[in-house]
């Protein structure tokens, strides 16, 4: 019998391109004419975004800005979760968006029920916040990758560790 390959899908995202794309959302921002004398910020912290600005339009405008820069800078949109937008200090407003780190175990196990229900032969494994799928043959490997991205299970996911 031979070896097994396999490959890891995770859902990661490079926190570092966020940072650069906030950072050139912002120089955006404070050249725009819809935002002269206007206050409009992004904060970023570990695991999340703030959005703030005075008006829910001009949050709209700063997430489409936003969500430009991230889509050049090849940051999946999939992996941001955006809250509900809500009042701030200062008659201001501000929306949380949350980065999806590793994927949710009902996302997982939804995986392992496809792979498995597709008849795929297959060795199917969730570990922690990834899912591993090993099998004798890469053709396998790459049918099962095909059909995970055919499929949209709402979460952003990537392949990796592709022995």
């Amino acid at each position: 019998m031979g070896t097994d390959h396999s490959f890891d899908i995770v859902s990661r995202i490079d926190l570092q391109e966020v940072a650069n794309a906030v950072n050139v959302a912002l120089k955006e921002i404070r050249n725009r004419f819809d935002f002269k004398n206007s206050r409009a910020d992004i904060l970023l912290e570990k695991e999340k975004m703030v959005l703030l600005a005075e008006d829910d339009f001009k949050i709209k405008a700063l997430r489409q800005a936003l969500e430009e820069k991230l889509v050049k800078r090849k940051v999946p949109l999939k992996a941001l979760d955006y809250r509900r937008i809500e009042d701030a200090a200062n008659r201001m407003v501000r929306q949380e968006v949350l980065f999806q780190a590793g994927i949710p175990i009902e996302k997982a196990r939804e995986i392992v029920k496809l792979v498995k229900g597709e008849k795929f032969k297959a060795q199917v494994a969730i570990q922690g916040d990834e899912v591993r799928i090993s099998s004798v043959k890469i053709d396998v490997l790459q049918e099962i990758m095909a059909f995970l991205r055919a499929k949209d299970l709402g979460i952003h996911m990537s392949f990796t560790n592709y022995r």
